[in-house]
């Protein structure tokens, strides 16, 4: 026991202090308000001359990071082309001040931050709604000589993409799978299942708009039942197309999807009371030509009413 209480005491050091207040997080947070502000001024007087700033996750090991002068082009920058932004504690969370004692860092604090920022491209409509995470270096005269940014770099690429027009794929108003889903269709509306199911790949899912977000999708058995309980609740006189259908080959995924609309005409047998439910269907093919997966848009309110 001896032993083991030396090893395990022998495994600790420590290299410091964290706080959970510090004169260093006041200037930290203060900055980024003044970014948010797009206050160009206020931000360069939190920040040291020889200011750097860098992308955490980049694998560039030749980087020499953003000087002062290209931050405070970032405030401007965020102003003119991003409205309601806003940069908070993430929920839960709060930044730490680090004071190491290891003689390399002892005249500086390191602060980390945990935040949610958010806003929307003034000109794609880009929603930004992303965590960052930040290590900041500040000085012994309290002012940030390092800046070091974790983000999904992801957005901004939707952003560059998004201001320019770019083709993804080829909308069709006749094709086999077009064909296919009129044929599924009315074979459900004549009552022949068989052929109705063949239509389906085995491991197809089924969703509604009446689901929730975290509801799981319905298997094809599953899916079997609840056709089954609408016709015994239902006579349906008529299933009829309204417009076209589409299919819509798209460039990125290769997904091959069919959307299309209809009016359900139906007798409640409990009532014999006669309902057009209008629908909309979009389903998605394998490159089989089978349906993986039926997405189905209707009014459970009007069916009840």
């Amino acid at each position: 026991m001896m032993i083991a209480t030396f090893i395990s005491y022998s495994q600790k050091k420590t290299n410091g202090t964290i706080f959970s207040e510090h004169p260093a997080i006041t200037t930290v947070e203060s900055m980024m308000q003044a970014f948010v502000n797009g206050d160009e001024k206020k931000v360069a007087s939190y920040l040291a001359d020889d200011f750097r700033q860098f992308y955490g996750s980049s694998t560039n090991k030749d980087a020499k990071g953003g000087d002062k002068q290209s931050f405070l082009n970032d405030v401007k920058f965020w102003k003119d082309n991003f409205n309601y932004l806003s940069i908070t504690r993430s929920p839960g969370a709060y930044p730490d001040a680090l004071e190491y004692k290891d003689g390399a860092n002892d005249d500086v604090v390191w602060v980390q931050t945990w935040e949610h920022v958010k806003g929307v491209h003034n000109k794609t409509g880009v929603k930004l709604d992303m965590p960052f995470h930040r290590l900041f270096i500040v000085d012994k005269n309290n002012k940030i000589k390092t800046m070091m940014n974790y983000y999904d770099s992801r957005i901004y690429q939707e952003i560059g993409n998004s201001n320019s027009e770019r083709k993804n794929g080829t909308i069709y108003n006749n094709h086999d799978y077009i064909n296919k889903v009129r044929r599924m269709i009315y074979a459900f509306e004549n009552k022949d299942f068989p052929t109705a199911y063949s239509f389906y790949d085995e491991k197809a899912e089924f969703s509604t708009s009446e689901m929730g977000p975290n509801d799981k999708p319905l298997t094809l058995e599953q899916m079997k039942e609840v056709d089954k309980k609408m016709f015994e609740m239902f006579d349906i006189t008529s299933i009829d197309i309204t417009g076209y259908p589409d299919y819509l080959n798209y460039e990125l995924g290769n997904a091959k999807v069919v959307q299309s609309w209809w009016n359900f005409r139906m007798i409640r047998k409990s009532d014999k009371k006669n309902i057009v439910l209008p629908v909309f269907y979009i389903h998605n093919f394998n490159d089989e030509g089978k349906i993986t997966s039926e997405l189905v848009y209707y009014s459970e309110k009007l069916l009840e009413k």
